[in-house]
């Protein structure tokens, strides 16, 4: 398999993951959203995940609102599973290549879950998502790393992202 069919494979996989999110979690309706808040469309997120060169910014930050200055109320499952992915950090051994990978696939589990326990809906639901997306980026890449400099620079910018978490949600 070639480098460029294993991206194809990753941005594919991708694509079928948020269009999963997308029919599984409770959408609102048009007259739920208010004009503050971001709307996500499917098209927008494909646009999004077509740049898959390594974006370890936390420029997500522009674009997620506030819900009137206060935070979002999150589901539980949301909650719990980025509190769960720090933990993973934390305690894990990180010194090859293989261990990063080993973190990747296990925080690559538990943002699965997350997506798949989704019950939020409306503006919350659609900031949850301008979270959710660098961060599905951002474990891909450290799932592709090949050497440990890469894959702790990705790590560090994955504890940024879920560190933010909480200056949103609730």
């Amino acid at each position: 398999m070639t480098i460029n069919s294993i991206k194809m494979k990753r941005i594919l996989i991708l694509f079928t993951l948020f269009s999963i999110v997308f029919t599984s979690c409770n959408k609102a309706t048009k007259n739920e959203q208010n004009i503050s808040s971001p709307q996500i469309e499917n098209e927008d997120l494909q646009e999004e995940s077509k740049d898959k060169t390594h974006n370890l910014s936390n420029d997500w930050v522009k674009d997620i609102k506030l819900d009137n200055n206060s935070k979002w109320k999150a589901n539980i499952e949301s909650t719990q599973g980025v509190s769960v992915m720090l933990n993973l950090i934390k305690k894990s051994n990180l010194k090859t290549v293989e261990d990063y990978h080993t973190l990747g696939a296990k925080l690559d589990e538990e943002k699965n879950m997350i997506i798949k326990k989704c019950t939020m809906t409306g503006p919350s639901h659609d900031n949850l998502h301008i979270f959710l997306l660098p961060l599905v980026e951002k474990i891909d890449y450290l799932l592709a790393a090949t050497t440990t400099e890469e894959a702790s620079k990705i790590t560090v910018s994955i504890v940024e992202n879920l560190n933010a978490y909480k200056n949103y949600f609730d």
